[in-house]
């Protein structure tokens, strides 16, 4: 009978010993590879953290030193010797630099010359104005790079962490399976050529893995070559202040910086309608103008467009479309008594143009209709579909996103890189889903993005962070708050105007609301203020002025009419707009007095835009320039 064979012991062949020893060694190069490399990430990563922690605030610091320098106004003697000692290589733009040279020659030739002065402060001005850009293009570009690499960082050190634990695995297991050394003439040759093979892997692969590294971490994630990113700076209060750049113009108080609009037009015969254009799709929502440009928005339950009209002309120079996340369900929204499809209003930084639509669509798009990002921040939970218009705090796109009930936690505020469409920061909030808008005031030293829901009244640090809240109101909130003589004013449809300090901390019910009233406030429209009075217009007409310091009722006008845009300032005039598309302008004083009555032929539910020397109007389904016959000016 023969025995079994116990193959436990039996010796490995040649092959299988010498495959063995080379996956050995290659385990054990992938090891020392995935070390190496995992240590090379490391290092980059803590350089580039103290750099964005310690180096970079101070080299920001010394940027925002300058910026405020090159901010501070001068006078005419002042001003010639800035650029007398201007460096032409400092300057930006070259034809910039090449004109002012010119004009400098020109001043030195006829140093009394007024208007060789003026043209020297306007190119001086620019220049200023290119420079601030660029330094806030290049503090962007450092910022976004560091943030880009730490990610990125992140997930190679934690490649190399995963390559060096299967090598070191591999290796072990592999050592195992060796066989017992066996004595052979050219075992020393063997060992040679081995660890020259092994430390020649070693050596190239860390070569490779660590360029790849360097790669990736020097490598912008953002082209800022690309010619739709050059200006990629907020504009300054001044810019603002000059154009129309979301709901209810600057600062979303409704007021115009221009008084020389017009006061008097006729729709039917045309009197003082400059243009007239169609508006592809309908939208509740209102016009926002910089410079030249006019946008609007436009949806129907499957398409969701920006358009941007030429603001001298009335032409269409683009429409695109927003792309819409799959939806698990059909948006439902109301239309005729609700917001509709494309309810809230854009908003322009002068650089790019961002829009919102009810299905949580948000896209991005430059002067020129590049789209620049799209995002999708899900389909909000709201009863008649989402209408909260945009507002923008330098380069942060802001988003009141309420939805559902206040015990569902699903209402934040939301910040977005306008740049680059990534979320900077958002804030839960205990409300539930409103329809009003945010907005962003400057309130002694510091901004804060005021809001209102049932049933607070709160501010926030443009970094998200709480500051204070006001519990003072209730129901379905649609009006938006304002800022004005010192005090914020929020709206509870049908019932209150509540005035509230705006510096406290905390919870400020008990502490800071200055004053309120209880009377027949409006359910959609806006209020505006002058500062020493403060307007009110219900959807029935109702128009009614308290007094500021303390909400003692002047007086109050049945205008036996209905009205959803909100009243807007001009000068020391009132503009109401109609349901019917018929303005009425009247004088701010102790009692009303209506100064004309304009009327545009087409309905309106929007509220108008106001730029130098023009209205415009969108109706259901025009959209109107008004102004005079002559050249407009540039803002």
């Amino acid at each position: 009978m023969k025995t079994p064979i116990d193959d436990t012991h039996k010796p490995t062949s040649g092959n299988t010993a010498k495959l063995t020893s080379q996956w050995y060694h290659t385990a054990v190069a992938a090891a020392v590879i995935g070390g190496v490399f995992s240590l090379i990430v490391l290092e980059l990563m803590l350089f580039n953290y103290f750099q964005r922690t310690v180096a970079e605030p101070k080299r920001t610091e010394r940027w925002e030193a300058l910026k405020i320098q090159l901010r501070q106004q001068t006078d005419d003697r002042q001003l010639i010797s800035k650029i007398q000692e201007l460096d032409p290589r400092s300057i930006v733009d070259p034809n910039r630099a090449k004109e002012l040279e010119v004009l400098k020659t020109e001043f030195r030739d006829n140093p009394d010359d007024m208007q060789l002065l003026s043209k020297m402060r306007n190119a001086y001005m620019q220049i200023r104005q290119n420079n601030i850009r660029e330094l806030d293009l290049q503090i962007r570009q450092i910022r976004i790079r560091r943030w880009d690499f730490s990610q990125r960082g992140s997930y190679l050190l934690m490649g190399g962490v995963v390559v060096f634990l299967i090598g070191v695995k591999s290796a072990s297991a592999y050592k195992k399976k060796l066989p017992a050394p066996q004595p052979a003439p050219d075992k020393l040759n063997r060992q040679v050529r081995t660890a020259i093979y092994a430390r020649w892997t070693v050596t190239i692969g860390s070569t490779l893995l660590a360029s790849a590294a360097m790669f990736l971490a020097t490598r912008p994630w953002i082209d800022f070559s690309a010619p739709d990113v050059q200006v990629t700076s907020y504009p300054s209060m001044e810019e603002i202040r000059k154009n129309w750049p979301r709901f209810r113009g600057p600062g979303g108080l409704g007021i115009s910086a221009y008084t020389n609009v017009p006061a008097s037009w006729n729709g039917k015969t045309g009197e003082a309608i400059l243009w007239k254009s169609k508006v592809p799709l309908p939208g509740h929502n209102s016009p926002i103008v910089w410079g030249d440009r006019v946008f609007v928005t436009g949806a129907d339950p499957n398409v969701r467009q920006v358009y941007c009209f030429d603001a001298l002309s009335g032409n269409l120079l683009w429409n695109r479309g927003v792309k819409s996340a799959p939806q698990g369900k059909p948006l439902e929204v109301m239309e005729e008594d609700g917001p509709g499809y494309a309810a809230p209003t854009a908003v322009t930084d002068g650089r790019r143009i961002c829009a919102i639509f009810p299905t949580g669509d948000v896209g991005c798009f430059n002067f020129d209709g590049k789209n620049l990002w799209t995002r999708n921040l899900g389909t909000p939970d709201s009863g008649y579909g989402y209408a909260a218009s945009l507002a923008m705090y330098r380069n942060l796109l802001l988003i009141q996103y309420d939805q559902g009930g206040a015990e569902d936690g699903l209402s934040k505020l939301i910040a977005l890189d306008t740049f680059t469409g990534r979320t900077v920061w958002e804030t839960k909030r205990p409300v539930p889903n409103s329809w009003s808008s945010p907005i962003v005031a400057e309130i002694g030293n510091q901004h804060q993005i005021i809001t209102c829901a049932d049933p607070w009244v709160i501010a926030y640090e443009p970094n998200g962070t709480e500051l204070w809240r006001a519990k003072c109101l209730g129901g379905e909130i649609a009006p938006s708050p304002i800022y004005a003589a010192g005090r914020i004013f929020a709206i509870e449809p049908y019932s209150t105007l509540v005035a509230i300090k705006p510096d406290g901390r905390g919870d400020v019910t008990k502490t800071h609301i200055d004053w309120s009233i209880e009377e027949n406030t409006p359910d959609i429209s806006c209020p505006v203020s002058n500062g020493e009075f403060i307007f009110l217009l219900t959807t029935e007409g109702m128009l009614t002025c308290y007094k500021t310091a303390d909400g003692k009722k002047v007086w109050e006008k049945d205008l036996l009419m209905n009205f959803l845009a909100s009243p807007s300032l001009v000068g020391d005039r009132l503009y109401l707009l109609s349901e019917k598309g018929v303005m009425l302008i009247a004088e701010i004083s102790t009692e009303y007095k209506e100064l004309a009555k304009c009327q545009l032929g087409e309905n309106c539910l929007a509220s108008p835009a106001f730029m130098d020397g023009r209205i415009y109007i969108r109706g259901l389904q025009n959209l109107y320039c008004i102004g005079d016959k002559g050249p407009p000016k540039k803002p």
